[in-house]
């Protein structure tokens, strides 16, 4: 499957985006789908996921919520009440795990390109 992650711009704190996230060459429907972030520097961290199986849904934060339509082949994250902590590059990711108590990087097999989501103060 391959990813194409969009929506990323720049918002002022406190306003709102919505990054989405289009497969294409295999069905997502068996797939977790999670994003993450990286900052210059720093390890890439976990943000969100959603089952394939379940449609469990895992955030490291209520602010960002994560939704899937297998229909469209689509994955969406909407990060509400941004900081500019939450500044970054974001990547939609697949998973073939069906769940996890402790999401990383490691966890995903395919990525996406990321966007850059800019938070001003």
């Amino acid at each position: 499957v391959q990813l194409q992650a969009s929506g990323g711009g720049l918002v002022q704190a406190g306003g709102s985006l919505r990054l989405s996230c289009a497969a294409s060459g295999r069905r997502i429907s068996s797939y977790t789908l999670g994003w993450l972030r990286q900052v210059p520097g720093k390890e890439r961290e976990f943000v969100a996921a959603i089952t394939w199986n379940s449609g469990r849904i895992y955030s490291v934060d209520g602010r960002f919520t994560v939704s899937r339509d297998d229909a469209k082949n689509t994955v969406a994250l909407q990060m509400d009440s941004l900081k500019p902590e939450d500044t970054a590059v974001y990547y939609c990711a697949a998973s073939t795990r069906m769940y996890s108590g402790n999401w990383r990087p490691s966890d995903f097999t395919t990525w996406g390109q990321g966007t850059l989501v800019t938070v001003s103060s």
